[in-house]
């Protein structure tokens, strides 16, 4: 039985990336990479949900409205892999405290959701490539700036060719400098 039989949609957070940074990262991923990701497809996962009902939908939802968060800037710069799922990806080599702030947030407001994070560190990074044959890691690359400004709700939805992720719904984060 797959996912849409059972009524349940793969669900997950994320930051999502506008279109100047979106040109950039697939700029990265099409010259770093043999086998890129779709452009449309670029983002940072913030936490993953798997399978979920449309009441967790809606618990996850309310959950999301209430978490007060700090807009902040990326400076993607690394360019990381996971030699065992041989995966590409492009990271960070300073995790701005905004961000890991706001993944904590989240798994901690999620909690009444019946969302255990567990103990997985956070990596953030967006995936640029799957099925990469030697997978590689090299510091100091020129940065992509990125300014978070909000984070979304999205689900993984299968169609033909592929994976397409639809947003369901987007959060904004506080600019810090107004506070």
């Amino acid at each position: 039985m797959n996912e849409a039989d059972s009524g349940t949609r793969r669900l997950f957070f994320a930051l999502w990336p506008n279109p100047e940074v979106r040109r950039q990262l697939a700029k990265v991923s099409h010259s770093r990479t043999r086998h890129p990701v779709a452009d449309a497809n670029l983002h940072m996962t913030l936490l993953f949900l798997g399978g979920r009902t449309a009441r967790e939908l809606d618990c996850f939802c309310e959950a999301a409205g209430n978490l007060q968060g700090e807009a902040f800037e990326l400076q993607l710069d690394y360019l990381g892999a996971w030699a065992r799922p041989r995966i590409q990806w492009l990271g960070t080599s300073c995790i701005p405290p905004a961000l890991q702030q706001l993944v904590d947030t989240l798994q901690q407001g999620l909690a009444p959701c019946g969302i255990d994070a567990g103990k997985r560190r956070f990596v953030p990074h967006v995936t640029l490539s799957r099925k990469e044959k030697n997978p590689r890691v090299k510091a100091g690359l020129e940065a992509v700036h990125w300014q978070a400004r909000d984070f979304v709700l999205a689900e993984s939805v299968s169609a033909q060719g592929g994976v397409r992720y639809d947003i369901l719904q987007r959060w904004p984060l506080a600019d810090a400098t107004r506070a």
